[in-house]
């Protein structure tokens, strides 16, 4: 894959790709490494993390847990490093002023955390943070008897905390915006000094991120019961022991790109690190890209995709939103119409990727129809060459490279926002692609 990167303009350019194939090894989980760091550092004893991501995200974690007086120390490249726990809740730390950047996996857990501690915390995070909703969260922790205001857009952050009021209780939050105030309340609520209890309000999206925030708990040797993913039961006044090491397993929402690609290029594509008993939700794209004609071989260790006749599907995929953007990019190549349904958080994660796709989509040549959460793809007979506007989205960004296997060149708008969970993402697509 040739590229041209345009420095003052922040552009990247993909010349056509002829076939993907090779073999590659994932960097660490996001959701998995953010809730491994946070659990770390709470738990009593020091954790050995091994294929721990090195991203803006998990960064935003770290820099804030030393903040907060952890003791982290890591190798150059995050490929192992030990925490060492607190034994329970964190200090007040001498600076309460917390910038978290465009991370989910970190503002939310850390403002539920805090929302236990004596404090008063200013929570931040970047231009994008700033248009994210975290409304839902601060709503629930209100009711579990926080105080909490806005200081600039109602709803989002950044926002005042007063921490040390929450004490557990009986709490509401709604299931269909986003998984991650759940995990939050999830990961916070063992340390409160009572129990909780969480009633889901609607359907609850995202079942395998919280599948892997209830197994994580499990690991560090907390429990919390739930019936049907409805109502949760929190027993409080538990403590977080260490596991002793925890390794992170290849990021599943990262693979999905490769295995796309391998779909569309013929392959075959093998991806260390992530086998048939992944933990993470977003292996189930697998599925997905086997009903559109992809043949998959799963091992224990180790994945294949080979290419196939692709044709369009029409499937829910409110369980794995984020590689949902993925299988959006493969209708481009498939024969027929795709439908995915049932994906409404994508209009509140980093930016509104249902305008996002579209956009990109349409600028490719295809023929595309949204409602508030679907979006109904026909394929061009010829894909076009197109910029896309990723607006700082990393999975906008990487899911749009796929669209290189047509027969023009595609441009990406600041291709760096992928540093938010694979830095080396395009550099690692290039070494598995051969030009036309």
């Amino acid at each position: 894959m040739n590229r041209d990167r345009n420095q003052n303009q922040n552009q990247l350019t993909l010349a056509p790709i002829r076939q993907v194939t090779g073999e590659v090894t994932l960097p660490g989980s996001k959701s998995l490494s953010n809730r491994a760091l946070l659990l770390s550092a709470l738990a009593d004893g020091t954790t050995r993390l091994k294929n721990l991501l090195r991203s803006d995200d998990t960064e935003r974690m770290v820099e804030a847990l030393r903040q907060l007086g952890t003791g982290i120390e890591l190798s150059e490249d995050w490929q192992s490093g030990e925490v060492l726990g607190n034994s329970g809740l964190f200090n007040t730390p001498d600076v309460t002023d917390f910038f978290l950047g465009n991370a989910g996996t970190a503002i939310r857990p850390l403002t539920a955390v805090l929302s236990l501690i004596p404090g008063d915390f200013t929570i931040d995070g970047d231009q994008y943070m700033r248009e994210r909703p975290i409304e839902h969260l601060v709503d629930a922790l209100l009711t579990l008897g926080a105080q909490v205001s806005y200081r600039e857009k109602a709803g989002c952050p950044p926002i005042l905390l007063k921490g040390g009021l929450v004490n557990g209780g009986n709490v509401s939050i709604r299931g269909d915006i986003s998984s991650q105030y759940l995990t939050a309340l999830l990961m916070a609520l063992p340390l409160a000094a009572n129990d909780s209890n969480i009633t889901i309000q609607g359907e609850q999206v995202s079942k395998p991120y919280l599948d892997i925030t209830l197994g994580m708990l499990k690991k560090f040797g907390v429990t919390a019961g739930h019936e049907n993913y409805q109502t949760f039961n929190i027993p409080g006044n538990q403590a977080y022991r260490s596991p002793g090491s925890f390794l992170i397993e290849g990021d599943a929402s990262s693979a999905s790109y490769f295995f796309g690609a391998a779909a569309i290029g013929q392959g075959p594509v093998r991806v260390h690190g992530l086998g048939k008993h992944s933990v993470q939700g977003d292996y189930q794209f697998l599925d997905i890209i086997e009903l559109m004609g992809a043949k998959v071989d799963r091992a224990d260790d180790w994945t294949d995709v080979t290419g196939g006749e692709l044709h369009g599907v029409d499937v829910d995929l409110n369980h794995i939103p984020d590689a949902a953007m993925t299988i959006a990019a493969m209708a481009l190549f498939a024969k027929g119409q795709t439908v995915i349904r049932n994906i409404h958080n994508w209009r509140v994660k980093e930016t509104d990727r249902m305008h996002a796709m579209a956009e990109g989509l349409t600028r490719l040549g295809a023929i595309v129809q949204t409602t508030e959460d679907s979006i109904a793809i026909d394929p061009p007979s010829e894909i076009q060459a197109a910029t896309i506007d990723t607006y700082g989205d990393h999975r906008v960004a990487m899911s749009f490279s796929l669209a290189a296997l047509g027969n023009a060149p595609v441009i990406i708008n600041d291709p760096d926002c992928t540093r938010k969970t694979f830095p080396d993402y395009f550099d690692v697509f290039q070494s598995l692609s051969r030009n036309r």
